[in-house]
């Protein structure tokens, strides 16, 4: 009976105590709310690769880092090392060890100093959370503290706080900041010596910094180890004593500067309690590309900078995101992201307008196209080199990126169709406030972003369909039909061997693996190199961000190199061999002028065969002629005796009728002579006098080929007064490609120079003779 009421006094008694506790915890939540992580004591903002390394982080207002990591991210033998060695019975007290708390006062009474201490793993989280004076008081309010963590989180919680908080040394706090600032790998990956050693850092942080102190925290290591006798083998303590400490000198992350930044922005500032961002960053990638633009910009002028993206085509993920070519350079903008900023595309934009016209069917890749100076409604184009160079294919304009037969191919599709192609496959352009689209933008008369490109560019790799760069692994996968796989298969194929002639005329010699365009602004501001493999797209921008210009810069030169250098440097940056033709693409010989199928019965029509890329079976004719209103098939006599062209009410002799293929007027003067002698009608024969011709052929008198023409100041401007010798028809007088109009073989032409610079005059009469000067007009004063 007494043993009853005994225990039953003790019952009531352990009652009554857990009640004043708990009743203790509650006013103490009333009066001293906990503080709770991530508001109180927010983490440092981290932007990590995609394998969880930093790329950047951004401090609390306290400037303090800490990079979230959960407790499976974190080695478990740190949580081995941590629990052991600072609080074995952490997985069964209630916040506080009351045996260890006994022992270390004892031994504070005793000694007059701290022997052990007596803090739990509770309870330095409480500390963390709460600071406190290292006093009986603070000891106190830190023991109450603990018992209110034990009542709102499970020691699983409790444990990541411990690990996301602890004092590691400066501005370090948590597992993760000291190992990727101290070691330079994540806490995933430490070592037995690595784990003891940022165990017993928290407990003299400052005193104990691996990276100041590497003979002072080898020694605390050590005991640490000891300790960890039994818990772990003999020979891992041994060989981890053995072990010397080496910590890197404390640095910030930065890797993908801009990038991290701009997610920052764009993700952090909408949910201000983030503390991590993910992205699809390479870390290798991502410091190769860094590198590389590191040992390209020291070649640069001053204030010329670089920028680059790399994305995978599979997944659309960015791998490596170069906003600028040194972050630490801010004399080379090293602040504005070149990534996004829109600039003058150059010529990159080529390739999708060929691709588009091989989708409506107005060319193949052998189409014959007039590179030759010419004028589209008052819009006269010239080429980089300012030389031109005749009749050239659809392959041999995109590879030599030609200007005219680009714009004569824009003129056909539509400027307007063509940018409302682009946007439908992703790629939008920008114009200035109230502009249209018009036949300038294929030579880079709107601006487009880097990234875009980047984005729009992958559609050559993956048959056609272009898609939106991703930064983020929760970015969703968009992607847009660009052009049919059969276009894609077409212009790849051009950019990386040259097409069908190319391959022909090279073979496999000129297969580089990768497919690339390079452009360059008006006036040397913008240098690009855009290109694919079957693994990346790859997007390079040299130039200076504030839009001054590089006399010299232009992409073949500058951009080119470096983007080939970053393909060569990827894993799998090449694409081994050739890829397979899709279904609807075939080869087939064409033959120009006419631009159709060859067919062997009319043999004689096919001045020139060559074997071409076809879409879908269809052969698309040439261009009709801009000058020429005329049957595409001239139908001629030729005197069976002289050989010489004659009419049948003129010819002396049986005659024999005749066909050749119509070459476009403008084409005619830049036949090789040998071509000219063969596909153009013979000379008349002395009896058709109204056809007679010179042996000298036409000329143009008045001015001399190469003259240079000087304008006076003050003086209207300079004219010439030209005429044609030799010529018994009417004459067409074309200037840099527009015509001036069509005038009799004996009338005076007068043409005016309104500006300086080259002037292009041919005179061509209806039966292919030509003549073409150049003139030279140099401004006032030079």
């Amino acid at each position: 009976m007494k043993i009853c009421l005994h225990a039953g006094r003790t019952c009531r008694g352990w009652g009554i105590a857990l009640l004043c506790i708990a009743g203790l915890l509650v006013t103490l939540d009333w009066m001293f709310p906990l503080p709770v992580p991530g508001r109180d004591s927010p983490y440092a903002l981290v932007v990590v690769a995609r394998d969880g390394t930093p790329l950047r982080a951004f401090p609390d207002k306290d400037h303090v880092w800490r990079h979230p990591v959960s407790l499976n991210e974190v080695s478990p033998l740190y949580l081995q090392a941590l629990i052991t060695y600072e609080d074995r019975t952490f997985r069964w007290h209630p916040g506080v060890n009351p045996f260890a708390l006994v022992r270390a006062g004892w031994q504070w009474l005793v000694h007059g100093r701290v022997i052990s201490g007596g803090s739990t793993i509770t309870m330095q989280v409480a500390r963390i959370l709460d600071p406190t004076p290292r006093t009986v008081r603070g000891k106190l309010k830190q023991i109450l503290r603990a018992l209110q963590i034990e009542c709102h989180y499970s020691k699983s919680e409790i444990l990541g706080l411990y690990v996301n908080y602890a004092p590691m040394g400066g501005v370090l706090e948590g597992v993760e900041a000291a190992s990727r600032a101290y070691l330079g790998k994540p806490s995933n990956r430490l070592t037995h010596a690595e784990a003891a050693l940022l165990t017993v850092l928290p407990q003299m942080p400052s005193v104990l910094r691996p990276d100041r102190y590497p003979q002072k925290a080898q020694a605390a290591r050590d005991k640490v180890l000891h300790r960890l006798q039994g818990r772990w083998s003999a020979e891992a303590v041994a060989d981890a004593l053995t072990e010397p400490v080496v910590a890197q000198i404390v640095r910030e992350p930065l890797l993908a500067p801009l990038l991290a930044q701009r997610l920052r922005r764009s993700v952090g500032d909408r949910n201000s309690n983030r503390n991590r961002i993910d992205t699809t960053i390479d870390v290798n990638a991502q410091a190769t590309v860094e590198g590389l633009l590191g040992d390209r910009v020291r070649m640069l002028p001053p204030r010329v900078s670089l920028a680059a993206m790399v994305m995978d085509n599979a997944t659309f993920e960015v791998l490596a995101y170069a906003g600028s070519a040194d972050f630490s350079d801010k004399e080379r903008f090293s602040h504005v992201d070149m990534v996004r900023a829109p600039r003058s595309p150059g010529s990159t934009l080529k390739p999708f307008l060929y691709a588009f016209a091989l989708d409506e069917g107005l060319i193949h890749s052998e189409s014959l196209l007039s590179d030759t100076p010419q004028s589209f409604s008052g819009y006269q184009p010239g080429n980089f080199q300012q030389s031109f160079n005749g009749p050239v294919s659809v392959s041999e304009a995109l590879v030599k990126s030609l200007n005219v037969p680009a714009v004569e191919v824009l003129e056909q599709l539509g400027p307007a169709r063509f940018v409302a192609m682009l946007r439908r496959g992703g790629l939008k352009l920008e114009f200035p406030r109230g502009a249209e689209p018009n036949l300038s933008v294929i030579l880079g008369g709107a601006a487009a972003r880097l990234e875009d490109m980047v984005g729009a560019y992958a559609a050559f790799a993956r048959k056609g369909l272009a898609g939106t760069p991703r930064f983020t692994p929760a970015a969703p996968r968009v992607e847009q039909r660009m052009m049919s796989e059969g276009a894609a298969f077409i212009v790849r194929d051009i950019l990386e061997t040259g097409g069908p002639v190319g391959r022909a005329v090279e073979g496999l010699g000129a297969y580089r693996g990768i497919a690339w365009k390079t452009g360059t602004s008006f006036g040397f501001r913008d240098a690009w190199a855009i290109g694919v493999s079957n693994r990346y797209t790859i997007g390079v921008w040299v130039g200076r961000p504030d839009g001054t210009p590089n006399p010299g810069f232009f992409g073949a030169n500058v951009a080119a190199p470096l983007l080939v250098d970053i393909f060569s440097a990827l894993p799998d940056g090449r694409t081994l061999s050739p890829n397979p033709a899709p279904p609807g693409v075939s080869q087939e010989k064409i033959c120009w002028p006419l631009g159709m199928r060859f067919d062997p019965a009319n043999s004689q029509l096919c001045a020139v065969q060559r074997t071409a890329w076809i879409l879908s079976g269809t052969t698309p004719p040439s261009f009709p002629d801009r000058m020429r209103n005329a049957a595409p098939v001239l139908t001629y006599h030729v005197d069976l005796q002289s050989r010489l062209r004659v009419m049948p009410d003129c010819a002396r002799g049986p005659a024999e009728q005749r066909q050749t293929a119509r070459w476009p007027a403008s084409l005619e003067p830049w036949l090789e002579p040998a071509l000219r002698q063969r596909v153009l009608p013979p000379e008349w024969a002395p009896e058709c006098r109204d056809a007679y011709r010179p042996d000298g052929g036409i000329r143009i008198v008045g001015l001399s080929d190469g003259e240079i023409i000087r304008r006076v100041p003050g003086k209207t401007d300079p004219k010439a007064r030209l005429e044609i010798r030799g010529a018994r028809s009417e004459l067409m007088w074309m200037l840099n490609g527009r015509l001036l109009g069509r005038l009799p073989g004996t009338a005076v032409q007068t043409i005016a120079f309104p500006e300086a610079g080259r002037y292009d005059i041919t005179a061509l009469d209806d039966f292919g003779h030509y003549d073409r000067i150049s003139v030279s007009v140099m401004p006032a004063g030079e």
